[in-house]
């Protein structure tokens, strides 16, 4: 009896070391996964501005742009160059601009060691231009992609899309804005000056060893990588100053897998004017705006003469459960931006009341069918994504209403190629003003359902598809991606050129 006494003392003293060691590691990861630099940042470095692309009008009045992506070295910090990707330069790139109606080209060469694409995110235009999977661009060769600018004034972007390598891609700093212009919203009495009181806000997170990014993702990181500082616009440590009494900020997050609760610590209103796909009816006043990767806002904030304001991404209570929260990054903050007002402010109109009207369908009454999509880090609908594969064929000039659900247990987003749609209902209510704009990417929480209205008004390609897919770049790498044709009445998808269905 006294030797299995001894054991049972062994096995129980083991046992106990066991429990306090895990017991000990989970404290120790739970307490370190939290991420705050909310009064640590210097704001000792002005924001960088992109710079307006230049661009020639061709005989027929195109107007062409030419963007290279390369390698190169960017100084974040003074003396230490990291080694990244950039558009014309070593980081990120140039703001393409055009006006509605106009005809536009953009001569892409790929200056890097490995093949890429660059897809126009929230640009409506043919699938076969629209720099998804299946236009990569080798090493050495130029893409030259066409089309007409046919939608509203909104803030767009562009970035690689290659498939199992976006996030990667992305990361390194292949990325910049597309704004598009038109009358009417030249009329409307709005903060215009690009990079005067109309400020591109280009927000990543990033972590540094040394002089290196590090894009590792930490244990538990199922959303993918979270950094735990700042860039905005390629800035570490930005301030901006401003002379006007309304900014206008032009919000990106061009993060892989953070989501930003943006506001003011002084809990200040600013009106929300635009979303992802152009202007709301009318301004909405909030004083948090959240943006899951991939989304766009445009936010008008009033300054008062010789103050200092910043820009702070607040923890989010809707993230999901505490595990999600601590995990994937809702228990964050973050001093994004500081905003320095001049001791004297040039006056600026006030916001008009209306802002124009959608070009999006409003209701389901006008909706030919309904589609279900169910979100899950093993693929949507069950499925992985397959590269010769057509998910769903939609058929031109129709209206369908789209049901998102993600009872996945932890964050998603949704961002639909080609189309600004209108979010219907949020978990069968109806939708707050942030979402009651032209949206091309919704962020869901787990436990959510939304009903989307969609039209897709072509042009018809049978044969190339458009994406549909979870823009936190890593589950989009990993597979949660679909793709969809556009044909005409009573025509058939084809096969993607190039790409032979596996039965998948």
């Amino acid at each position: 009896m006294s030797r299995i006494k001894r054991v049972l003392i062994v096995l129980g003293s083991v046992v106990t070391v066991v429990v306090l060691i895990v017991g000990g590691l989970f404290t120790w990861l739970w307490t370190g996964a939290d991420v705050s630099t909310v009064g640590k940042v210097a704001f000792d470095k002005e924001l960088a501005i992109p710079p307006l692309a230049r661009s020639s009008v061709g005989k027929d009045g195109t107007r062409v742009f030419d963007l290279r992506m390369q390698a190169g070295e960017t100084e974040f910090v003074e003396g230490r160059k990291t080694p990244t990707w950039g558009f014309n330069g070593s980081y990120l790139g140039p703001t393409l601009r055009a006006e509605r109606g106009e005809k536009v080209r953009v001569r892409v060469r790929n200056g890097l060691g490995e093949a890429s694409t660059v897809h126009w995110h929230g640009m409506h235009l043919p699938a076969r231009m629209d720099g998804g999977p299946h236009q990569m661009v080798a090493p050495g060769a130029t893409w030259s992609p066409r089309w007409t600018v046919d939608q509203p004034a909104a803030t767009l972007w562009y970035h690689p899309h290659p498939h199992g390598a976006t996030e990667q891609h992305v990361a390194r700093g292949l990325a910049g804005l597309f704004l598009v212009d038109d009358e009417e919203s030249a009329k409307l009495a709005l903060p215009k000056e690009y990079g005067v009181d109309d400020l591109p806000v280009i927000v990543q997170d990033v972590r540094f060893d040394g002089a290196e990014f590090d894009h590792d993702r930490d244990l538990m990181r199922n959303v993918g990588f979270l950094g735990d500082r700042t860039l905005v616009n390629g800035t570490l440590n930005p301030y901006r100053e401003v002379h006007d009494e309304l900014i206008r900020l032009r919000l990106l997050n061009a993060s892989t897998a953070r989501t930003y609760d943006f506001g003011f610590p002084d809990g200040r209103a600013f009106a929300l004017v635009a979303s992802d796909g152009g202007l709301l009816e009318r301004p909405a006043s909030m004083d948090r705006v959240q943006l899951s990767p991939g989304e766009r806002a445009e936010i008008v904030v009033r300054m008062r003469a010789g103050e200092r304001v910043t820009l702070r991404s607040f923890p989010q209570d809707n993230y999901g459960d505490a595990w999600q929260r601590r995990f994937g990054g809702g228990d964050d903050s973050f001093d994004v931006l500081e905003l320095r007002a001049a001791d004297r402010l040039r006056p600026s109109a006030e916001l008009p009341s209306a802002l124009g009207e959608l070009e999006i369908p409003v209701g389901e009454g006008a909706a030919v069918r309904g589609r279900y999509f169910d979100l899950k880090r093993s693929g949507i609908n069950g499925r992985d994504m397959e590269m010769g594969r057509v998910d769903e064929t939609v058929t031109r000039g129709t209206t369908e209403v789209w049901t998102v659900r993600n009872g996945n247990g932890m964050p998603h987003n949704f961002h639909v190629h080609d189309v600004q749609f209108r979010v219907l209902e949020v978990n069968g209510k109806t939708t707050s003003p942030a979402l009651r704009g032209p949206k091309d990417t919704v962020f869901l929480p787990h436990g959510t359902t939304m009903k989307l209205a969609l039209r897709f008004d072509g042009p018809a390609d049978p044969d190339t598809p458009y994406m549909y897919h979870c823009h936190l770049l890593y589950h989009e790498d990993e597979g949660m991606m679909g793709q969809f044709v556009v044909v005409e009445k009573g025509q058939r998808a084809g096969i993607p050129a190039g790409h032979a269905h596996d039965g998948r």
